[in-house]
Parts: structure tokens; sequence; C-alpha cells
């Protein structure tokens, strides 16, 4: 069988797990990944918190796949833009589309517009310094709101509240952590739908927010014992949420001083404010029936992503895959594209794998109606190829971000477009 040429559109985790799982199945496959921006990696490189290197250590894994498997880097190339999607189709035999979900999901609630109300994916993504979100100069006061207890939630909570200090071998520039948090915030409180037995953060979270100095936890709910439920991760949870609030005692004058206050059974109701946010009301608690309205100078929402492209799976009016990610002849989808924005990044490899095998046994069912052997990208417009940046072109920037590091810091990542650009497609030295 005559090896397909591919292209994944998306060079986050979902495009390269499964560029590694197309590689397994075909080693002589052309397969080329495009993204819009000139560095790959997506949500690891932009989502994933600044202060966990660790988590972001899976590019190096991903590195491998342009250095010695093969796989082609396209970036600074926008699907709508430089070509569309049926010029992709009619150059590569098979197309999968891994652009993820982007946008915050909104509250949907009155109020939920108003200035000082911020998606925590944009405000990861500004203390990550990616280029779209430069703008943004989050306004947090010093009373805040999080809606949402998941484990991006507790991201923020973190990354808000943490002493300045504690920042020392993370990823997170001082610029960034100035433009986000110009004032020290005196008080957090982060709500949630569930109960603390069914929030949906891990332990381990929990634990690092423990480890924090000058920080004081406070529960407006009674916490189950852990020993009282039989699911291990569950109870970890609930003895970690334990561990916080034994430390309710502890003076919050230290460091920044921030009081971190937890609630738990509130759906959000509405957000208050003439000019901008005021407070939030929710409804629910204990009894179900109960009101709680929270004084906020800001309201940061963690409640889930969205896709902002009409035309991709995820918007209203898109086309849906199937199970199995098709979404016509060889037209795929992988990632939270498919399976919609829930799962870790290590459960993208097996989402990955699956679409990777349903599109090798398509390959060979449909091998007579669909003849393998399409160019790839050299039949893409001359235009898009020209403005492409490479895998070269992202270590150049991947040298530069480290040499520039500041102190205490592992890297300093550049955010303005036009100098990554400028350093990608830098000719270098001893020519192309």
């Amino acid at each position: 069988m005559t090896a397909p040429s591919i292209a994944i559109v998306g060079a986050g985790p979902s495009g390269c797990y499964l560029a590694q799982a197309l590689r397994k199945q075909w080693a002589e496959a052309r397969i080329d990944i495009f993204d819009r921006l000139p560095v790959p990696f997506g949500l690891v490189r932009y989502g994933v918190a600044p202060d966990h290197p660790g988590t972001k250590a899976v590019t190096r894994q991903f590195e491998r796949l342009f250095e010695r498997d093969g796989i082609g880097f396209h970036g600074n190339l926008t699907l709508g833009r430089d070509f569309t999607l049926d010029e992709l189709r009619e150059a590569y035999d098979v197309v999968a589309l891994a652009t993820g979900l982007a946008a915050d999901r909104r509250l949907g609630i009155p109020g939920d517009d108003l200035p000082g109300v911020y998606g925590a994916g944009a405000l990861t993504r500004r203390l990550n310094d990616h280029p779209d979100e430069q703008g943004m100069r989050p306004d947090l006061g010093r009373r805040a709101v999080i809606i949402g207890q998941g484990n991006v939630g507790i991201d923020v909570l973190r990354l808000l509240s943490k002493p300045e200090a504690a920042f020392e071998g993370s990823e997170l520039s001082p610029e960034a952590l100035a433009a986000c948090r110009a004032t020290p915030l005196a008080r957090l409180d982060i709500v949630g739908r569930s109960s603390a037995a069914e929030a949906k953060c891990d332990a381990a979270m929990l634990r690092e927010l423990g480890r924090l100095a000058g920080l004081s936890f406070h529960f407006h709910a009674t916490l189950p014992a852990p020993e009282s439920v039989e699911d291990q991760a569950v109870s970890l949870r609930l003895a970690a949420f334990h561990e916080l609030a034994e430390r309710h005692t502890e003076s919050h004058t230290e460091s920044n001083g921030c009081q971190i206050h937890f609630h738990f059974g509130w759906t959000p109701e509405a957000v208050l404010g003439e000019a901008r946010v005021e407070a939030v009301r929710f409804h629910g608690g204990e009894s179900g029936r109960e009101t709680l309205e929270l004084a906020a100078d800001s309201l940061i929402t963690a409640i889930g992503f969205a896709q902002h492209d009409p035309d991709l799976p995820g918007a209203p009016d898109a086309p849906r895959p199937d199970d199995q990610g098709r979404l016509a002849p060889g037209l795929y989808c992988t990632g939270w594209l498919r399976r919609g924005p829930r799962g870790t990044i290590p459960e993208n490899r097996q989402d990955a794998r699956a679409v990777a095998a349903t599109i090798a046994a398509d390959l060979v069912a449909d091998r007579a109606e669909r003849p393998l052997g399409r160019p790839g990208a050299a039949a893409l417009p001359a235009a898009a190829i020209a403005r492409a940046t490479d895998f070269a072109g992202w270590k150049r920037i991947q040298a530069v971000e480290a040499a520039e590091a500041p102190a205490g810091r592992l890297c300093r990542r550049i955010p303005d477009l036009a100098r990554l650009l400028e350093i990608a497609q830098a000719t270098p030295v001893g020519g192309p």
C-alpha cells in the first residue's frame, strides 16, 4: 500500500500525539503539521501554568517528531487565511484537525460581560506571554472571585496568590506577572457548583497550595471525612481539603497575605455592578435554597472552553464528528475537537491512537475509491508556503528565549509576534 500524505492542523499536544501515532503506522508517510503561530506545542506552551515546567517537559518527545521522525512543521499559516480546507484536502490524502478549543466558556448569566470579568484561559495565556493576549491588562483589584473548582481554577488561584519569590525556576516572566498582579490580592473566593467530594480538582494541586507561605484557607461548608468515601481519588481530595482547612488559624499577614475562601454547592445567578463588577450572586448552598452574594472587584471564570471558529467542530452549526473522529471521507478531528474540552494532556495520546487506527482502517477499506499519492504541501498556494516558518526557525526562537532568561527563570518567552517571525525567518549564518 502506498504511504499517504497527511496534513494535521494544530501543533499542540493533540496534533503532535496524532503525528506520533501515524508515524508508527507508516514510516514512509509524508506528515506535515500546520499551526497559525510560528511556534509549535500550543496548549503545552501557552495553556499550562508557567510555574509547572515539569508538565511542559512533554515537548521534548514532541521535538523528536520533527528532529528524527521526519514530520514537517509549517508555522505562521492560518486555515481560512492562507489556504482553505478544500485546498488542504485536495493537496493531502488525509487531513486531521487538531486545533483544540481556546475560547473561555461564558457563564450565560446577567452581567457576565461587565468590565472586570476575565476568562481563566485568556488569563493563563497572558501569564504565558501568548502574542494574542498582549493587550490584556487585567484589573483584578483587591478582591477577586473565581468560578470553577477544576484544575484550571486551582491553577489561577495559585498563580494569583503565590508569593513572587516562589516563582523562581518557573517560566513566568516578571513582566507578565506585573501585568496580571498590579495590586496584591487580599482575598480570593473560589466557588463551585459541586460539593467538596465532587470537586473536579486533583489532590496534588491542593497539596501544592498548602505548601505556599503566607496564605490562609477558609471553608464555608462542612467537609466530609476522607475515610467516609470509598473512591481513592475522592478520599485524597478530601484529605487535601482538610489539610488546608487546618491552616485557617495561620497568620495571613506574612508575604502577600491573601485569604483563600472555598465555597461549595453554589450556582452563579448574576454578576452585579454598574460600570464594572461589584459583586457576584449565587443560589444553592447546603439546603439548595440559599442565596450568597460575594463582593468582588473582579471575576474569573474557569468553567471550561468553547469553539471560537464557527466553521470548526464544537461550534453550534459546524459539522459534528462521529465517535471515531470522522468528519467526511479523508477528514478527521482529534483531541478536544472530537470529544469536547475534557481530559489531560496525556489523555490526548490515547485519543490520538484511536483516531490514527481509524484513519489506517479507512485507508485500507477505501483504497479502491480513494487512491493515495496526493502531493502534499507542494500543491498549496505558493504565497502560503513562502510565509511559513519551519522547525529550524522554532529552534532559533527557543535559543533566544533561553539566552534572554531573567535571573531565576528558565526562559523569557517572546510575546511579540513580529519579533517571533523575525527570528524564525532569519537566514542562518552560512545560508539557508
